[in-house]
């Protein structure tokens, strides 16, 4: 299993580095709205023997992200503003059109979806697209060095100095894990700091980043434990085995997803 996550990491970690380098921001929404759709998929999946999900309100907010930086901005800040009501409406409008082959349980585990998924992971294309000061293209990085930067430094952690347990949400997690997680991702971000203000001319406050990652690590570990808990509660191990080693979609961007909204606050604030 180690192996299978390594060379998978080997393989999609240049995708993942060559898409932010070279991408724009149509090629990043559309990008992250894929993203989202299977996300969503594994969402409706994994909550099938509960509730029936209506696939097409999230599917289609999903594929709203593609069209973030298209529409014109004053449209697009109405919209967002909006999202929230927006998709409750069509909710429960498709279970009254369909006279109610949809129920509110069906509702309320959708809606709960979308929010998870999209509410979080909408923010990613909107941090990206950020002009003012430090380009987005640039916080981008901290948003994933705080996301899978934790990690490795946490396995390793864990693994050798590990002795307490963390919750029972997640039996092989250790406080010693989460805390050499924290301190790992911020050696990270120190590292790329300072590639950024030697080679790309800009002016990062290394005190600064260091603290914004040490919190950004701790919210992407609680969206690692808040993505088990729903597993836990639905008894799966994974949300797919779309990445061998590392399970599905959600599996793999839990973390990035609880960040990105705090990031895109904390990183426009302060950098």
């Amino acid at each position: 299993m180690n192996v299978k996550r390594v060379v998978t990491a080997l393989v999609g970690l240049p995708v993942v580095l060559l898409l932010i380098v070279l991408g724009n921001e149509s090629v990043i929404d559309a990008v992250i709205a894929v993203i989202a759709a299977i996300a969503m998929q594994e969402y409706a999946k994994c909550i099938q023997s509960e509730a029936k999900f209506i696939e097409w309100v999230g599917y289609l907010s999903a594929i709203s992200i593609a069209f973030m930086h298209i529409v014109p901005t004053e449209v697009l800040n109405t919209i967002i503003t909006l999202g929230v009501p927006i998709v409750l409406f069509l909710l429960f409008l498709t279970a009254i059109v369909t006279n109610l082959k949809f129920n509110f349980k069906d509702v309320a585990f959708s809606f709960a979806g979308i929010l998870y998924v999209i509410g979080f992971l909408g923010f990613l294309p909107i941090l990206y697209g950020v002009k003012n000061g430090i380009t987005g293209k640039f916080l981008i990085w901290f948003v994933l060095i705080a996301a899978w930067g934790t990690d490795a430094p946490a396995y390793i952690v864990g693994k050798n100095f590990g002795k307490h347990k963390f919750s029972n949400v997640s039996q092989n997690k250790t406080i010693e894990g989460c805390v050499g997680g924290v301190i790992g991702s911020v050696l990270i971000a120190l590292i790329c700091a300072f590639v950024m203000n030697t080679y790309f001319d800009t002016e990062i406050a290394y005190f600064t980043i260091a603290i914004l990652t040490a919190v950004l690590s701790v919210i992407g570990q609680v969206g690692d434990f808040s993505a088990s808990v729903i597993k836990r509660y639905f008894s799966i191990k994974d949300f797919s085995e779309l990445f061998p080693g590392h399970g599905g979609m959600l599996d793999r961007i839990d973390s990035v997803m609880f960040i990105s909204p705090f990031a895109y606050f904390l990183l426009t604030m302060f950098l």
